[in-house]
């Protein structure tokens, strides 16, 4: 089978990542303008980078990105992974399908109404809008992508695996710990970075459930830019594309390495 790419797929390749990836090194190009605006580059310097850290409003909106991204990542890991473990284990394909569909409705809604349906979930229940709210939103939409990340390991896993370790004594327990986890690890960092990003990136639904005066970074670019232009904005947004560059690739070398892991590893 011929796998050559056709010149004109090239091109389209090349113009479709160029504008995709042009807009993002013009932004970062100017955040070193010492003009202060994006149409004339005058000289070279860092003093925009300098005032963004010398914002301790913004440095503590980035603290409060970070914790609530780490905690809902993790919280929503756990919930996702014993979730596809559950799905994985039910042996009626009507009732998989229909859990699968749930989970996939989640992740295909529109934000907005899902951050409105939090919204209203959250008065009708009294719950003050602020961290916990948004800690809860965004683990709520992170598990069905972890789901998805997990249960694909799951499917692929040969169940000669589970009943050679039933055959050799081990308890439930221990084929869950030493054989489903350490097979399924790969999906699991993945479903764990890629809900990562999702709630560093998300705003539509952090925007409907932030409240005294708790707000993260994509909130708060959207206020400052709303404000006028800023090269603080062009410098704080490189330095969200450079950690997000870097979560990909870690992301790409766990996947990597997951494909390249054998059954019998897991055995031992």
């Amino acid at each position: 089978m011929d796998k050559r790419i056709s010149p004109l797929s090239r091109i389209f390749l090349i113009v479709m990542f160029a504008l995709l990836y042009l807009p993002i090194f013009y932004l970062i190009f100017y955040s070193f303008n010492s003009g202060g605006n994006m149409y004339n580059f005058e000289s070279f310097t860092f003093d925009w980078y300098k005032e963004l850290f010398q914002d301790t409003r913004l440095l503590i909106i980035v603290l409060n990105t970070i914790v609530i991204a780490l905690l809902s990542a993790l919280i929503s890991t756990v919930i996702g992974v014993l979730g596809a473990m559950m799905i994985y284990k039910i042996r009626s394909s009507r009732t998989k399908n229909a859990l699968l569909s749930l989970n996939n409705i989640l992740i295909v809604s529109p934000d907005v109404i899902i951050g409105a349906s939090f919204l209203i979930l959250f008065t009708i229940a009294g719950i003050q809008l602020g961290f916990y709210s948004v800690l809860l939103s965004h683990i709520a939409f992170s598990i069905p992508i972890v789901v998805l990340m997990v249960l694909p390991k799951l499917s692929e896993m040969s169940s000669s695996l589970l009943d050679a370790a039933r055959d050799l004594g081990a308890s439930r327990w221990e084929v869950i710990t030493k054989v489903v986890i350490p097979y399924i690890t790969p999906g699991i960092f993945a479903g764990f970075f890629m809900a990562l990003t999702y709630s560093l990136d998300d705003f539509a639904v952090t925007f409907f459930v932030t409240g005294n005066g708790f707000t993260t970074l994509s909130v708060e670019i959207y206020s400052l830019a709303r404000q006028g232009i800023s090269l603080s904005i062009n410098a704080l947004s490189a330095i969200i594309f450079l950690v997000t560059m870097l979560i990909v690739v870690i992301y790409y070398f766990i996947t990597r390495r997951g494909k390249k892991s054998p059954d019998l590893e897991v055995l031992k």
